[in-house]
């Protein structure tokens, strides 16, 4: 904040939750889009014993979560690598925060199937009583470290090695098992 201030001058306090959207707001609020989309890049915890070895960890406090529905969030995307920076625990404290504020979650969650599922939200504008699925996969190239798949028996995130014709097609075979035909697709990818 000092170097902010020294830079663009004093910074009201306290502020509003909506300040740190600037402009995006305002153009949200004219644009009107039937969902807002986030890739979630922290986690939301109070905990206290980072993983292990990384080098950045970021967090934010589950009390700062008007932050997000400030701007009228949907969904968070969490296939990234800062999810899991405060360890399981931190990701389920993630989870259940999100969840009270209603917003849905896609690429990371209590095993492999939670976090492979995706986030069922609605638009008015698809026909038919249409859904849009939001499907997320985070590539080990982007930092994510490979002990943080999630598996049958652990919690974390929907995970793949690479990009590849062969990942494609298994992440395909999955959206076209659960999309209707009134649904749409989305495949959100976190890459390094």
């Amino acid at each position: 904040v000092a170097l902010a201030e020294r830079d663009a001058g004093p910074i009201e306090r306290p502020v509003d939750y909506g300040c740190i959207w600037g402009d995006a707001r305002a153009v949200l609020a004219e644009r009107r889009p039937d969902l807002r989309i986030v890739n979630l890049e922290t986690a939301v915890t109070t905990r206290s014993t980072p993983w292990p070895n990384k080098g950045i960890h970021y967090r934010m406090h589950p009390q700062n979560m008007p932050a997000l529905t400030a701007a009228g969030i949907d969904c968070c995307v969490l296939a990234n690598n800062h999810v899991l920076d405060w360890g399981r625990p931190g990701l389920a404290d993630t989870l259940t925060a999100l969840r009270r504020a209603g917003i849905a979650t896609a690429g990371a969650g209590s095993d492999a199937q939670a976090a492979a599922a995706p986030a069922r939200l609605t638009a008015p504008a698809l026909p038919d009583g249409g859904r849009v699925l939001i499907f997320a996969v985070g590539v080990g190239s982007s930092g994510i470290p490979e002990d943080w798949t999630a598996t049958a028996e652990q919690a974390g995130v929907n995970r793949i090695d690479e990009l590849s014709d062969a990942v494609a097609d298994r992440i395909a075979a999955r959206i076209h098992a659960v999309r209707a035909p009134a649904d749409l697709a989305l495949l959100s990818i976190h890459w390094g």
